[in-house]
């Protein structure tokens, strides 16, 4: 069972999305320059689709359901979100800190799919020599759309 610890609107995660951030505890990446090292315990309710579908019905507005997170049980994060497109309107994405999406994961389940491991070194996404990516799925292949955080 994954569990998360806070639920947030924000503007920035996903490019042309209002997007509700859901922060998911557990994290087994463990990147050296983590800012969100609270999330390294497991720790938080646990996230069911009842708790999605409370989610959704509180944030009315949201165009767009991130799961971040969740590198632990990624066939877990596939049945969320593939539950959040059979009963919701929102589109879907997932934060994952791995390098190359797991077998488990079916992409028509989401519409972008963020990854790699958070790198000091290398920046966020929206400095141009970030190690992470932005995909947007786009009949069944991912479409690179980090340079949309790049000004």
């Amino acid at each position: 069972m994954i569990r998360y610890v806070d639920v947030k609107e924000v503007f920035a995660e996903i490019p042309d999305e209002i997007t509700l951030a859901v922060s998911i505890s557990g994290c087994p990446i463990h990147c050296p320059s983590c800012h969100s090292k609270y999330l390294w315990a497991d720790v938080g309710e646990p996230l069911t689709t009842e708790a999605l579908d409370s989610m959704l019905e509180s944030h009315v507005g949201i165009t767009c359901l991130c799961l971040m997170g969740g590198d632990q049980d990624p066939a877990e994060i596939d049945r969320l979100a593939q539950w959040v497109k059979e009963n919701s309107k929102v589109r879907t994405a997932w934060y994952s800190g791995r390098d190359e999406l797991p077998q488990e994961i079916t992409l028509s389940n989401f519409d972008y799919v963020k990854t790699g491991p958070y790198d000091d070194d290398c920046g966020p996404l929206n400095v141009r020599t970030t190690n992470q990516r932005l995909y947007r799925v786009e009949q069944g292949n991912l479409a690179d759309i980090t340079h949309r955080f790049w000004k």
